[in-house]
């Protein structure tokens, strides 16, 4: 009987030319797991091709909901931004995907499970550390880092060789990560940073430039730090996160171009696509500064920056990453209320918030007389709050004397 292996399979230029590999070096069942968080592809398209380049079964897993439930409710409310830009698109989707192929390794008896990351990024690292967490025994088959494939362009002429229509040319060979939540473009003349990245690879977004010379308003409702409503319409999970796309996306919100620090240590430079996410996180961080308290707020900026690193790194299933959700959870608890925003060629600027948990208080916060403070009570606040410092100075000034 044969040994079954389960591919992470996309139908991009890695996964595909993959099935064939295996067949040819293993003795095995190849069994495909396309994960669906959003990528936008023809499932059923997938699924034959597929079979079509020699694999035994294909299970599509339609993964948009728990993706958005699961994880990205999870990113909007951390405010996680990896080095303080990057939205972690692809690093939330693997999580997800990791699981799946545990689950149906199980169901099929395999011994193996495969992708098709490369032995520089930081995938292999997310997708084995995930699957460790479930199953510490699987086996797992990493082609880039055995076999004598060595660039995007070796690849595309062993697909040639063996009949594979890939997605990629040698003319256009970015590698594109998509998903619900983003659109990641690497590789190519994106490798050299003196290079400007060509709007013409804009697929979420158009570019400023090019975006309509008039503003855009939208408006957000949160409920408890999760985003609920667009423009007054409740949605589902993924119908919102879709439509923050649309409505982000042809108003040229949402594209950086980056370089980052890999968990497997190099820098590489990615252009990413994150309309939707640009424009919830502005949203929710605008809310957040009517309804968290000082101490609060700067702390959870310390543990968003602690998030983004779990998360990136393929940390998703610790209890370092449960104990911060709870934290976080309790911050959201009056993260209620409505947003308006105001969307110009690229920019958010926020345009009035509503929200019964505001802490701030219009007659204590203005320039006029309030109950609640006296402008003379200041001059004491001051004294105590400079006297470490005049006491170093004074310190000082005696040294300097002497």
């Amino acid at each position: 009987m044969k040994e079954k292996v389960v591919l992470a399979y996309s139908g991009g230029l890695d996964t595909s030319i993959i099935v064939p590999w295996l067949k040819e070096n293993y003795d095995c069942e190849v069994i495909a797991v396309c994960a669906d968080v959003g990528q936008g592809d023809d499932m059923e398209a997938v699924k034959k091709k597929a079979i079509m380049s020699g694999a035994d079964k294909i299970y599509v897993e339609d993964l948009k909901e728990e993706f958005v439930t699961e994880y990205l409710y999870n990113a909007i409310k951390s405010g996680a931004k990896y080095e303080g830009k990057y939205m972690l698109g692809t690093s939330f989707a693997r999580p997800s995907i990791a699981k799946s192929l545990v689950e149906i390794a199980h169901k099929e008896g395999a011994q193996y499970i495969c992708h098709g990351c490369t032995g520089k990024g930081n995938d292999q690292v997310r997708f084995e550390t995930g699957i460790a967490c479930f199953d510490p025994y699987i086996k797992i088959i990493a082609p880039w880092r055995i076999w004598n494939i060595k660039s995007r362009e070796d690849a595309i002429d062993y697909a040639a060789q063996k009949g594979i229509e890939v997605p990629v040319t040698k003319e256009k060979i970015y590698s594109m990560d998509k998903n619900l939540w983003h659109l990641s473009h690497e590789g190519g003349d994106l490798e050299d940073p003196k290079n400007e990245h060509k709007k013409e690879m804009y697929q979420m977004t158009v570019h400023p430039e090019d975006v309509e010379d008039k503003p855009e308003y939208v408006e957000i409702y949160f409920e408890a730090g999760i985003p609920k409503k667009i423009n007054g319409k409740e949605l589902s999970p993924v119908e919102l996160i879709e439509e923050c796309n649309k409505i982000a996306g042809r108003n040229g919100v949402g594209v950086i171009d980056i370089v980052e620090n890999r968990l497997v240590g190099m820098k590489s430079r990615g252009v990413y696509e994150t309309p939707g996410g640009t424009l919830l996180y502005e949203a929710h961080d605008v809310l957040e500064s009517l309804t968290i308290d000082k101490q609060t707020s700067h702390f959870k900026q310390i543990v968003a920056l602690k998030y983004s690193e779990l998360v990136y790194d393929g940390l998703w299933f610790t209890e370092l990453r449960e104990a911060l959700d709870a934290f976080i959870d309790v911050t959201q608890k009056n993260v209620t209320g409505n947003v308006k925003l105001k969307l110009y060629k690229g920019n958010i600027l926020a345009a009035g918030i509503d929200t019964p948990n505001a802490l701030y208080d219009e007659g204590i916060s203005s320039f006029g007389a309030s109950e609640l403070y006296d402008h003379k009570d200041s001059a004491g606040f001051i004294k105590l709050f400079s006297l470490p410092y005049k006491i170093k100075a004074m310190v000082n000034s005696k040294k300097d004397e002497e």
